[in-house]
């Protein structure tokens, strides 16, 4: 591939992968479990993915579980264009199929042709419901709204009858011969009822995972409409490693990866965000270390014994970025941020004065590491930016 191969090829990539950040702005029927607001179909799409992890354990024969993955992460992208529709509201299911199909050629018709063919045979075979692995994540997918609600301290009236009805005879039944455990669970917490103690375990931890949402980033969403949430930014950057992949180094396991990413953040529901543009000093940066591994103890904890020491660990490799893997999933976490700063004119380079060579310094050296063909393309579209700032 010649070097105008590749910056056509990123360009089609960051085409998707920015036309996707629209999700974080389609707003579901299910409120977060804070009940601040309604949730958004990209936080959803993360927060599914990882129950379908949590759920790894209860997976039947010819479940492959880093393919129902990479479906919740792109199963939902064409309601950029489509919508979400909630399920206690009367739709024409044509007319719903052939906005989506629509959707569908456009959004990842932006993809280089490989990456397109690839993504839309995963999204067919998720809607199609046909192979264990795509029952498995439809399960998943279907039974995480009444989750969501049966986890909210407060309920409402209108949200416990939809969410009755769906369990009686709703979408959601058809969970119950694929994923038998989860379906009962739910229906029992629902109704008040005894539950599986490592079902609660991992509700537990999926319920806590739900405040991500609401952990605010610096960086804002790609409109310049707000600031991004660790949650939805946690799905973007899935989609960025799963999206980006042929950039990656030698012997990365891109599967492993995407667990890294879709874990990785989750110590900021006790830690909070720290800006990497505004914790410079040596102390901050102990000080959020420590938070954060204090944070990982409590969280991950939360879990069963097998579970807490396989989420741990993942969380640990990623943290130490020793692997190749986990180095590629580093790079990955800083190339997002670049492209929506660049897109609000600046965004959080300008809160916090940043300048090139301390972007080159903070971010571009740990993409090189990970991803060294991406650096030098990234570079290239922000850099007139400083320039044009510096000449003001």
């Amino acid at each position: 591939m010649t070097d105008i191969d590749a910056t056509t090829r990123l360009d089609a990539q960051y085409a998707f992968l920015m036309e996707a950040d629209r999700l974080k702005t389609v707003e579901r029927a299910n409120q977060l479990m804070n009940r601040s607001r309604f949730e958004n179909s990209a936080e959803h799409s993360w927060h599914a993915c990882l129950l379908a992890l949590l759920c790894a354990p209860l997976a039947g024969d010819g479940v492959n579980l880093d393919l129902a993955i990479k479906m919740l992460i792109l199963h939902d992208i064409v309601e950029v264009d489509a919508g979400d529709h909630p399920i206690h509201i009367l739709y024409d299911t044509d007319d719903i199929r052939a906005r989506e199909l629509a959707a569908a050629d456009r959004i990842y018709g932006l993809l280089p042709d490989d990456l397109e063919t690839e993504f839309r045979a995963i999204w067919a075979e998720f809607e199609a419901m046909e192979s264990p692995t795509a029952r498995f994540a439809k399960s998943v997918d279907f039974l995480a709204p009444a989750l969501q609600s049966i986890g909210a301290p407060q309920q409402i009236d209108e949200e416990i009858e939809i969410v009755g009805g769906n369990l009686a005879r709703g979408r959601a039944v058809k969970a119950k011969d694929i994923l038998p455990v989860l379906f009962d669970f739910t229906k029992a917490a629902f109704y008040d009822e005894p539950t599986d103690p490592k079902m609660a375990q991992r509700f537990a931890f999926w319920c806590e995972a739900d405040k991500l949402k609401s952990v605010l980033r610096a960086t804002p969403i790609a409109d310049g409409s707000r600031r991004e949430n660790t949650g939805e930014h946690s799905w973007h950057i899935m989609l960025y490693a799963l999206t980006l992949a042929d950039h990656a180094s030698e012997g990365v396991d891109v599967s492993l990866a995407l667990k890294m990413l879709l874990l990785h953040d989750i110590v900021e529901v006790d830690a909070g965000d720290t800006p990497i543009h505004g914790a410079v000093s040596e102390e901050a940066v102990k000080a959020q270390e420590e938070a954060e591994l204090k944070a990982a103890e409590r969280l991950f904890g939360l879990l069963p014994g097998d579970q807490s020491k396989s989420f741990r660990a993942i969380w640990d490799e990623f943290e130490a970025a020793e692997t190749p893997t986990a180095v590629y999933a580093k790079s990955i976490d800083r190339c997002q941020p670049v492209m929506h700063n660049l897109a609000d004119d600046g965004g959080s380079w300008r809160t916090y004065d940043v300048k090139l060579h301390q972007l080159d310094t903070r971010v571009g050296a740990k993409i090189s590491r990970g991803c060294p063909s991406l650096w030098p393309y990234i570079r290239a579209k922000c850099a007139p930016w400083f320039v044009a700032r510096q000449a003001l």
